[in-house]
């Protein structure tokens, strides 16, 4: 059977990272280049073959691909911009894989994910929000018959079925009662009109991105019949019980993740293995090193468990390393540590003896197999492909009982698809975008590496040309810094990239140290030095650039989110090379950050080594905002209204700080936007990059500041 999990929780909720920084951007007007953009509407005459702002309407990524236990189809999400709903609507769709035949499968109408393979392969179960909220589904391959098991209140997660097919675990939060002190006054006459009540929290962090205020509750496991009925509560207490949850193959244990310890509000970067007894309800902790062990995942054999973890040392950064123990929690040792990767992934070989890791290299994500004596296979290469917003997201992957691995993966023209394997050369079995392929003539893109001017370290990064490119011509460079910080670009489909190059530019994404996929080290380069030695880097490739006779250098902009949006501030205040910049979604001050963010109890002591109120020296020295002195370069701000990550008041603190200061500025807030979805909706993702192009437009020839009056 398929038995793989993403561990996105290491990242997410464990290493806290500040997510995508790209865009995607409409097509505006060319600048001076070799490069024309046809006109649009009415007078067009003929087909317009640069990709446009419209066409972000139409594409299609596929996602999550779970392959059948014999291996002979495979379920997976597709994600398709839907243009009356101005989002992105997942559906599951079947592919046999002998014929390449594709079918839907479960949420035509949009809103079916997560799909997991019964073990004997007759049945895949599901989340739908079909019928209003997300529910667990169940549908029979073979009849097509699908049933909605569930009727809950809040949404299920970390499907897993039981080995005997008889039941499938969940885990769900359970609300709790927010606390409350004093109370409004009583009597309130019948018809009127009194004010909402108080909010009231006691959490350390009571918002998080994507989510808004978060409910009072825990997460928990529960178990459902896979026939229905009503499910069972196996855990309790006030910690969060999380996936992936993985059975025993005797059906007496789950093995999950969770940190139980009383200040898990504060220790964010702690977590354990705990087995729980599926008959007694008694769990059991497995490890207990000082960091995050998680996603732990049973051997088919049921003798061993796999987990993906590190000890703590205090620092922004660390690879991730694969462990086994046995079931029993003994015998516990890193099977990847002279392996200098980070595991994103895993799958346990059908025969126990083997595990096969997602992984990025070099940009580029990869998925190998690790046989428990150490010994290291590469499988599939290159499963990322990016997807609408973030072209440094990497694929995912299954793995099926006769080792085929079905995986996403595209090209830096091409958004994921699915493509399968199996000891030889990948097989791809969708195309999701045709008329992208077809009729569309995107930007090519080329690797570049240079010696960083600090210290000569090599630096990687990917330009994208303008469509049509004249070699040996010069044109209008954006530097496009990723967010993160560690994470890294690679070649990707990039909606932003790709359409900023439609509009006359060269895009260069760099990836400076900092970047994951080079190594530990390379990585930790930039721990309690943020932004640092990472400035040099980027105008160091930049100068290659120019160098290779690409880029004008009087024709420069920068441009980045999250994290990229900290090294744009910076970069501003550091230079004023650049005719503009447009920073998206930054933190502009690290104390306000630390303590406004929905990662309060994270950012200032792994990324800074201290409360803000121990050390307010360091957490100003690396804030841009101290450089607000030295800019001169025209700035645009861009957030989301509803960030929580890089909350939006870091936002206006730059913009009010730029226009006290005199430079040309402006706000743009993206309304409903979160920090992870500021580029979600094709229509605002469009809109905003159009005004990003149309802001380095206006001042491509400069600026100089009026001359203020002087004393007489």
């Amino acid at each position: 059977m398929s038995r793989s999990v993403t561990l996105a929780g290491i990242a997410a909720s464990v290493l806290i990272s500040f997510g995508a920084g790209a865009l995607a951007a409409q097509e505006a007007a060319p600048a001076a280049t070799a490069v024309q953009t046809p006109a649009q509407g009415s007078a067009q005459t003929g087909p317009n073959r640069i990709f446009s702002g419209e066409d972000l309407f139409d594409l299609a990524v596929a996602s999550d691909p779970q392959i059948s236990p014999d291996g002979s189809r495979i379920a997976y999400v597709r994600r398709q911009n839907d243009i009356m709903a101005d989002r992105a609507i997942s559906a599951i769709w079947m592919i046999d894989v002998a014929s390449g035949d594709e079918t839907p499968f479960a949420g035509r109408s949009g809103g079916a994910f997560a799909p997991r393979w019964s073990p004997d392969g007759t049945r895949v179960a599901y989340v739908s929000t079909e019928s209003g909220g997300a529910q667990l589904w169940v549908k029979w391959v073979g009849s097509g018959e699908a049933v909605r098991l569930t009727g809950l209140a809040n949404s299920p997660s970390s499907i897993a079925w039981s080995p005997d097919g008889r039941s499938i675990a969940y885990t769900m939060l359970v609300n709790d009662a927010p606390p409350s002190f004093g109370s409004a006054p009583a009597g309130r006459p019948e018809g009127a009109e009194w004010a909402e009540p108080l909010q009231v929290t006691d959490l350390v962090n009571f918002r998080a991105d994507g989510a808004g205020e978060i409910t009072p509750g825990f997460a928990k496991i529960f178990v459902i019949l896979a026939t229905g009925g009503a499910p069972r509560q196996m855990t309790f207490g006030p910690t969060h019980d999380g996936g992936p949850l993985s059975w025993s193959p005797d059906g007496g244990t789950i093995v999950f993740t969770a940190n139980r310890n009383a200040n898990w509000q504060t220790d964010p970067v702690e977590a354990d293995v705990w087995a729980l007894n599926t008959a007694t309800l008694a769990v059991t902790k497995l490890t207990d090193r000082d960091g995050p062990d998680a996603g732990a995942l049973v051997s088919p054999d049921g003798r061993k468990i796999a987990y993906i973890g590190f000890e703590d040392a205090g620092r922004a950064y660390e690879n991730a390393e694969l462990s086994i123990m046995d079931s029993d929690g003994s015998n516990a040792r890193v099977l990847s540590a002279d392996w200098d990767y980070s595991v994103d992934a895993m799958a346990w070989d059908a025969d126990s003896r083997g595990i096969y890791v997602q992984y990025d290299e070099r940009g580029e994500t990869n998925v190998a197999r690790i046989g428990l004596d150490g010994q290291v296979r590469v499988v599939a290469a290159g499963i990322g492909g990016g997807g609408f917003d973030r072209p440094y997201t990497g694929g995912s992957f299954s793995v099926a009982g006769n080792d085929a691995v079905a995986f996403t993966g595209g090209t830096a023209a091409m958004p994921a698809n699915v493509q399968i394997t199996r000891g030889g050369d990948a097989r791809m079995l969708t195309d999701l975008n045709p008329n992208l392929r077809i009729t569309k003539t995107m930007g090519e893109v080329r690797e570049i590496t240079v010696g960083s001017s600090f210290d000569g370290q090599e630096v990687q990064g990917w330009l994208t040309l303008p469509p049509g490119y004249v070699e040996g011509s010069r044109v209008p460079l954006i530097l496009e810094i990723h967010g993160g910080p560690f994470a890294a670009y690679g070649p990707h489909f990039s909606t932003d990239n790709q359409l900023y190059a439609a509009a006359g530019y060269a895009v260069l994404s760099a990836n400076p140290r900092g970047s994951t996929s080079y190594g530990e080290a390379f990585a930790q380069e930039i721990d309690k030095d943020y932004p640092g030695r990472d400035y040099d880097d980027l105008i160091s490739i930049v100068d290659h650039a120019i160098a290779l006779g690409i880029a004008d250098p009087d024709r420069l902009f920068v441009t980045g989110g999250s994290g990229g949006g900290v090294l744009t501030s910076w970069i501003v205040g550091r230079t004023n090379r650049f005719r503009a910049a447009a920073t998206q979604k930054p933190v502009i001050n690290w104390t306000t950050q630390a303590l406004t963010a929905d990662g309060t109890g994270y950012f200032g002591l792994y990324w800074l080594g201290a409360r803000p109120w121990e050390n307010p020296e360091t957490f100003w020295a690396h804030s841009p905002l101290s450089l607000i002195g030295e800019v001169e370069t025209p700035t645009l701000v861009v957030v989301g209204a509803e960030d929580y990550r890089t909350p939006v008041s870091e936002a206006v603190q730059y913009y009010s700080a730029l226009q006290l200061a005199g430079v040309p500025t402006a706000l743009i807030r993206v309304p409903g936007a979160s920090h992870g979805s500021i580029a979600a909706r094709p229509s605002q993702s469009a809109a905003k990059a159009s005004a990003i192009l149309a802001w380095f437009e206006r001042y491509a020839d400069g600026w100089e500041p009026e001359p203020t009056d002087s004393a007489e």
